[in-house]
């Protein structure tokens, strides 16, 4: 989800509710604690030097238990965020501490955020010896004749 999307979304629902993959809601006093624009320049496993931009959203709870964020108000963060940080219409990433500090997708169904999981992953396979998935292949598909073994031949 982008910025915008969000947006968009927050204009469809009153309350601002987030899941975690797991069905969990997140409390509903927490806070946006940070809005912000993170950029990482890195070299992959492979030489290849890569740029990754995304707005984060920090989530936090607190013991507050009668605070709740409005739309209205999320919204109104967001726009404040954008003039003042100059932020692009980048992807959204959120940082939501359960038992760790988690990173999450975000993405928006039937009124409710849901921060979805998210993995790491090899951006070098072809350079760092890591094998590309093999191809599948139906039994049904090879020939019998390749094998040099044919029904009734004896050879199984």
């Amino acid at each position: 989800m982008t910025l915008s999307e969000i947006k968009s979304a927050l204009t469809q629902v009153e309350e601002v509710k987030f899941t975690l993959p797991n069905g969990k809601q997140v409390p509903p006093h927490f806070h946006v604690t940070e809005v912000g624009n993170i950029q990482k320049h890195f070299i992959d496993c492979g030489g290849t030097i890569r740029k990754e931009s995304v707005i984060n959203f920090q989530l936090f709870t607190a013991t507050d238990y009668d605070h709740r964020l409005s739309a209205e108000k999320l919204r109104s963060i967001i726009e404040l965020s954008e003039e003042k940080l100059e932020l692009e219409d980048l992807e959204i990433e959120v940082e939501y501490q359960d038992e760790t500090i988690g990173k999450y997708g975000l993405e928006f169904q039937n009124g409710l955020f849901l921060l979805t999981t998210t993995q790491t992953d090899c951006l070098a396979k072809d350079k760092c010896g890591i094998p590309q998935q093999k191809p599948k292949i139906r039994l049904s598909t090879l020939h019998a004749q390749e094998s040099g073994c044919t029904p009734g031949s004896g050879c199984c």
